[in-house]
């Protein structure tokens, strides 16, 4: 294996007191200069590129207009047009006027011209209509509760949506007309309306009708995919968002059962359970008379006339209501009202207890063969 060996060559010695510069880039730094070394040669060139100047343009010759070079011409720039404002033309001579008391005096302001009307006519005026008149009649939105075209909160959004026109002109809200006014709805009120879903429930026991209260959970947590009946009639899908919103149309006691209406539709709470409501109740109630032996049969028939009529609760007397015995131990009760615990404290009223109440019936809807705990749609072809 060969070896490379390389010479090393004693550099020379430098000699006592030689300075070597330091090297900068590729070429040798000169010594710094001194401020009066750098102004003398400032001074040494300045006067070089003067005596250059000098001997290239004698002073002696004049320059000649021919050796100049040509000037360029430029056009000169558009006088701007002057505006002169318009003075006012002058007042004609007026009378003195009378003596006035005297005022401080005010700095003079220059007189100023009188302003122009510089607003362009864009056709003949139109008229407004006149303001819709709010002193009289009833709250429009009422008036179209009463002939059920929709609910007073559905009314109240339908005007402020400008979906409502009153003898051909946009309804206002809070506006107040005749009751025999033409109102007329805009379509797309109609079909909001028309999402607009209504649940038959059968409540089991333990549920309260409308918020949640001493610990007991509100019906409308049933509505769930899972509990749907499977025999729905109505063949409606369901939504998420037909479990939201939904509104009891009337009270069923926690510790009753059977049918119980939770709608969407402002037009049938008002139908079922408004001041001025009609609709037929029907339950199925289950009673204890003291002593032994059937209810019926020891149940005076004086105080089966007052359930029918003649009972009154709160010094409120009772509308009349349609009971009857349905088997030895069970009545039968229709009403058209729905006062708070009405059933039982009617039947105290009498000496019965109630321990059970089953609502089976609301107007022409019937609980049918729908399973406690589950529901349906109310179908587009029932009405209550």
């Amino acid at each position: 294996m060969a070896t490379l060996k390389l010479n090393k060559t004693a550099a020379p010695k430098k000699e006592s007191g030689e300075r070597r510069a330091p090297l900068r880039g590729k070429g040798v730094s000169r010594p710094r200069q001194t401020l009066e070394q750098a102004q003398t040669e400032r001074r040494e060139k300045r006067a070089a590129f003067e005596q250059r100047r000098r001997e290239e343009t004698p002073a002696s010759a004049p320059s000649s207009p021919s050796s100049r070079p040509p000037r360029k011409t430029v056009a000169p720039k558009p006088q701007r047009p002057v505006f002169h404002r318009e003075e006012a033309a002058p007042l004609p001579h007026q009378p003195p006027l009378p003596h006035q008391p005297h005022q401080p005096h005010q700095p003079h302001q220059p007189h100023q011209p009188a302003r122009r009307d510089q607003r362009r006519a864009t056709g003949p005026r139109v008229p407004r209509e006149a303001p819709i008149s709010n002193a009289e009649g009833e709250r429009l939105s009422k008036v179209m509760s009463e002939r059920r075209i929709a609910s007073r909160r559905e009314a109240d959004e339908w005007i402020a949506a400008g979906w409502v026109r009153v003898d051909g002109r946009v309804a206002e809200l809070g506006q107040r007309v005749q009751p025999d006014v033409r109102i007329e709805i805009d379509p797309r009120a109609q079909h909001e309306q028309a999402k607009q879903v209504t649940i038959l429930l059968h409540k089991p026991i333990g549920y309260v009708s409308g918020q949640a209260e001493d610990g007991y959970e509100p019906a409308s947590v049933l509505i769930k995919s899972h509990a749907h009946w499977k025999d729905d009639p109505s063949d409606t899908k369901f939504n998420i968002g037909h479990a939201r919103g939904l509104a009891p149309a009337g009270r069923l006691d926690i510790d009753s059962t059977g049918l119980l209406v939770l709608t969407q539709d402002g037009r049938i709470a008002k139908l079922l359970i408004g001041e001025d409501s009609d609709i037929e109740k029907e339950y199925l109630v289950r009673v204890e008379y003291h002593g032994e032996g059937s209810p019926m049969e020891r149940f005076p028939a004086e105080d089966l006339a007052l359930l029918n009529h003649g009972l009154e609760l709160d010094g409120v007397p009772l509308k009349p209501a349609k009971v009857s015995w349905q088997n030895e131990d069970q009545l039968r009760f229709v009403l058209r009202e729905g006062r708070k615990r009405q059933i039982r404290r009617m039947c105290e009223l009498v000496g019965l207890k109630v321990v059970g109440l089953k609502r089976v019936r609301i107007g022409r809807i019937p609980l049918g063969k729908l399973p406690p705990g589950e529901w349906r749609y109310l179908a587009p072809w029932e009405k209550f």
